[in-house]
């Protein structure tokens, strides 16, 4: 594609929440300088310019914005389609109905188990009550629901509970996805991969209902990488389909590529236009001329592009390996030895997971940016 179809907006890594499995960024410091009022509509404008169609607006916790409405309004008079992913926490009626009036067109509400004690565990503090509270709002205002679950060892045998939930809340959609191994997920692997007897009886009560459902609603199951024979593709291709703003406004294909010692392009600097066509960290490992093998003769590689390029610096410090999880890769053996750690000894994971970090409620910016 020739111009990106999706942005994320990720407004804010403030958060009240403290998951263990948090894709953001550890070093969270670097992100305090938050993009104004005034330049998330720039933003916004040059995304829709360039082609974009949906906007996700994201975090952290995007609730935290006082100026999410005006965001969210801006968005939507450009005429992009609006997607809030949020845990909830925040989201009461007189905010929802604001929203609603601004013009935001969907709702993703996140949950981290189907009971109080265990999802509010998880989280890191009492919010499974309001989660399910905020669904309820989301309903009576007639928006789209869609219910993220993101699965590892410590709730992945709660699956059938996690569907009758979503089924009970009226979620249009449910999206159950195996952790992806980025940020506090990565230096919680050990406590998180869940054992390949977890994954087969959870993929058989996901095909169930998948059945039962398919009038209702979507059930989407996101794999784990570790236990695939193949990566799954990396957004469709790098810097292909998605692009991400951050909170402070650098620009990367993907959430996760932070990580990754690429050159830095900002909004600040430069325009989106130019970031996407030309930038560094945008044409780093675009196409397939920077494949090694065996990916550059293989029959998939334009089907998964090499796999993920966070999860191959992440396992092997270079961002331009095969991804591991590939059976191909001559790094695959590190994958291995997680797994099999994961499947060794099935008390091996259950120590609690370092939690996430509880970020304050610092001042949002809502005018000219303060510098720290």
């Amino acid at each position: 594609m020739d111009s990106p179809f999706g942005l994320l907006a990720e407004l804010t890594y403030r958060c009240p929440l403290a998951c263990p499995y948090c894709s953001n960024p550890l070093n969270l410091g670097g992100y305090q300088d938050e993009l104004d009022t005034g330049e998330w509509r720039r933003v916004l404008a040059e995304a829709g310019d360039l082609g974009v169609l949906q906007c996700h607006l994201s975090g952290g916790e995007p609730l935290l914005r006082r100026d999410l409405v005006e965001i969210t309004a801006t968005a939507h008079d450009l005429g992009l389609y609006t997607n809030l992913v949020t845990s909830g926490i925040g989201l009461s009626r007189p905010r929802a109905e604001q929203l609603r009036a601004a013009g935001l067109e969907h709702v993703q509400v996140s949950i981290q188990a189907d009971e109080p004690v265990v999802s509010d565990r998880i989280a890191g503090i009492p919010s499974f009550r309001r989660k399910v509270e905020a669904m309820r709002v989301v309903k009576e205002l007639d928006w789209p629901l869609t219910v993220n679950v993101v699965l590892h060892r410590h709730n992945i045998d709660r699956v059938a509970d996690l569907i009758e939930l979503a089924e009970e809340v009226g979620a249009d959609r449910l999206e159950l996805a195996n952790t992806q191994y980025y940020g506090w997920a990565w230096r919680n692997r050990a406590a998180l991969l869940p054992s390949r007897a977890q994954l087969a009886a959870a993929e058989v009560v996901v095909r169930e209902a998948r059945e039962r459902l398919r009038d209702r609603m979507d059930v989407i199951y996101v794999i784990s990488d570790y236990y695939s024979r193949y990566p799954k593709p990396c957004m469709g291709g790098w810097a292909s389909r998605l692009l991400t703003v951050t909170p402070n406004g650098d620009v990367l294909p993907c959430p996760a590529a932070q990580s990754l010692p690429l050159p830095r392009a900002s909004v600040r600097t430069d325009s989106l236009a130019w970031i996407w066509a030309e930038s560094p960290v945008m044409s780093a490992f675009r196409g397939t001329d920077w494949m090694p093998e065996p990916c550059r003769s293989c029959f998939r590689r334009e089907v998964d592009f090499g796999g993920c390029r966070c999860q191959a610096f992440l396992l092997t410090g270079d961002a331009a390996r095969t991804d591991p999880v590939c059976h191909l890769s001559p790094d695959h053996h590190l994958v291995v030895k997680a797994v099999e750690a994961a499947n060794a000894d099935q008390r091996a994971g259950d120590h609690p997971p370092v939690p996430r970090p509880h970020r304050p409620n610092r001042r949002t910016t809502t005018a000219a940016p303060q510098r720290r």
